[in-house]
């Protein structure tokens, strides 16, 4: 995983652009996001206590490619790359292949997260961000559900939604937004 401010110019969003500064695990941590990475067989294991700690009942896999949505491929992507936000945790672990997970951070920039195979990421029911491929246009990943599995996005803007106030409500608690 490597994290980065994102230029958010407006050439091709599955290039990486990439900045000078970099952002730490901690700096995600501090936004709620959390990162763990896992190789080897085991895998399935850990992901599986993961799943028991934070009471992730279901789960599914995804292909985001041309051969996993068919002739839905560019308008999924259109849909995962509109800034949004979820009522739920959204948590990912890469099977294969890579991407980019944007998220806001509390100056509202843009923050470019790369994942590749074995990254989990969670990010917290209530943050702005969105996904897309990188120019390999593939990207396999198991998704975890608290309940029965829903991908829900509400479109930005969406400051009034509980789960935004919550969200920003937990950073206050912790100090980190005013």
């Amino acid at each position: 995983m490597r994290a980065y401010f994102y230029d958010n110019s407006d050439s091709d969003p599955k290039e990486p652009h990439e900045q000078l500064t970099t952002v730490t695990p901690e700096e995600l941590r501090n936004l709620g996001v959390l990162y763990w990475h896992f190789d080897g067989d085991n895998y399935l294991d850990k992901i599986n206590n993961i799943a028991k700690e934070r009471n992730y009942k279901n789960r599914d896999e995804i292909n985001v490619s041309e051969e996993g949505l068919g002739d839905s491929y560019e308008s999924k992507l259109k849909i995962f790359f509109q800034e949004h936000l979820h009522e739920d945790e959204e948590i990912r672990y890469i099977l294969d292949g890579s991407g980019y997970f944007d998220v806001r951070d509390l100056l509202d920039r843009w923050i470019r997260i790369a994942v590749t195979k074995g990254d989990l990421i969670v990010l917290p029911a209530g943050i702005y961000h969105r996904f897309i491929v990188d120019t390999n246009n593939y990207l396999k990943a198991m998704r975890l559900f608290k309940e029965e599995p829903k991908w829900t996005p509400i479109n930005r803007p969406a400051d009034d939604n509980p789960h935004r106030l919550g969200y920003l409500q937990s950073l206050r608690d912790s100090g980190l937004y005013k």
